[in-house]
């Protein structure tokens, strides 16, 4: 008897969207059961080369918990290409100024760094406060297992 491999067809994927509550989460963690789902390695079909992933609603992303001196000690930096265009910012910072992207950041951090990435990451959704505007899409609560 012969045993074929399956490959899924991208009909055969079926997209769920989960909203996650950010609040009180410590960030590498949370980050890492996001880009988890977003990758799709929660389902049977996952292959590596196939976005099989589901899309994610963070909310309370402004209220997310990080351990250690982490909110003085961690800096984004950004470069505007021009000479002496490097650009610093805290993470208690980053965290007033614009709330939902050291979320962003940390989930892009984690997943791959090619075409199948970038197209993964267009299915994260974060904002800042308990308000969504995904309501439509039916979102399932993620119950993350920290």
């Amino acid at each position: 008897m012969q045993v074929k491999t399956y490959s899924p067809k991208p009909q055969d994927i079926q997209r769920t969207w989960y909203v996650v509550d950010a609040e009180g989460q410590t960030l590498g963690r949370l980050a890492s059961r996001i880009a988890h789902v977003l990758r799709g390695k929660h389902k049977p079909i996952f292959v590596p080369h196939m976005d099989t992933g589901d899309f994610v609603i963070v909310i309370n992303a402004e209220k997310i918990r990080v351990t250690g001196d982490r909110m003085d000690s961690k800096v984004y930096y950004r470069h505007s290409k021009y000479q002496g265009g490097l650009k610093a910012i805290t993470l208690r910072d980053q965290l007033q100024k614009f709330p939902d992207r050291p979320v962003m950041d940390a989930v892009k951090g984690m997943l791959p760094k090619s075409a199948l990435g970038h197209q993964m990451i267009k299915k994260l959704k974060v904002y800042a406060g308990p308000n969504h505007p995904h309501e439509a899409q039916k979102p399932v609560e993620l119950k993350l297992d920290l």
